[in-house]
């Protein structure tokens, strides 16, 4: 059981159409390189240098003209793509949404729970925090994709509770904003959380100036088997059941867990 994945990395900017574009021209090259599903960053359809009022300004309901223009894309080229949208909340904020789109229909949304207030970011100021809610799986030739969101990356009790819910590979969606260290920090906890749940992680961040590129395909032993550097381009690799098992069976760390992970509120 096989399925062909590819991490499509650029940089968002505030220009709705012009995103779109660069959506459609990365998924036409994927699916034209064999991609199967193909996971984009955070903020995939709006990106501005700050997060102020205008994400919330730019978000739109998911059945809106941008998701609907990405089911478009979809369906057109028959692939499942993922990508992070701008959600109003209903409440005059919005929430960090990702859209798991297969073949033009929308089968899984996962809004972003741990918000990114951290090295001089306040991404509160404007985002809502998504509801603590049993995950939603994306289903593709028998693998079972969960989704979590850059600064999700830091808690490691987010892929647990995605791979407690069955999934077998881990959609991290991201714009993993540049800093010191920033770039050794995404990489090292890839390959962590690929290691410790033994799945595959397709991590998909924007490329420069608004992120620090390097998106990959991890395998279940924390090897990177795809990786973009820092410009726009795509990552693919094809992940394999036979690896998860095989993993699994040297590794059975799951199964020989002490602790449960518990929501906190």
């Amino acid at each position: 059981m096989t399925l062909k994945v590819a991490t499509a990395q650029f940089a968002p900017t505030t220009d709705k159409a012009h995103n779109l574009t660069q959506i459609r021209g990365l998924v036409h090259k994927a699916v034209g390189e064999g991609a199967e599903l193909v996971v984009f960053p955070e903020y995939s359809t709006f990106t501005n240098s700050i997060i102020d009022e205008s994400f919330v300004e730019s978000a739109e309901p998911l059945d809106g003209k941008t998701v609907t223009e990405v089911r478009r894309i979809s369906a057109d080229n028959g692939v499942a793509v993922i990508l992070g949208v701008n959600e109003p909340d209903g409440h005059g904020r919005m929430f960090n949404t990702l859209v798991a789109i297969n073949n033009g229909e929308i089968q899984a949304t996962y809004r972003k729970v741990h918000l990114y207030d951290a090295f001089g970011v306040k991404e509160s100021a404007v985002v809502t925090a998504g509801p603590l809610t049993q995950p939603e799986l994306m289903e593709i030739n028998g693998f079972r994709i969960g989704m979590q969101t850059c600064y999700d990356l830091r808690f490691p009790e987010v892929s647990r509770t995605l791979v407690d819910a069955g999934a077998d590979v881990l959609a991290l969606p991201a714009e993993w904003v540049p800093g010191p260290l920033k770039e050794f920090h995404w990489t090292a906890l890839l390959r962590a959380r690929a290691i410790e749940n033994t799945v595959y992680v397709a991590a998909a961040d924007q490329s420069a100036p608004t992120g620090v590129g390097h998106s990959a395909i991890v395998d279940p032993m924390g090897i990177s088997v795809a990786m973009i550097a820092d410009g726009t381009g795509l990552a693919q690799a094809e992940i394999n059941r036979e690896r998860i098992d095989q993993v699994r069976q040297t590794n059975p760390a799951l199964g020989m867990r002490r602790f449960q992970v518990t929501p906190k509120d």
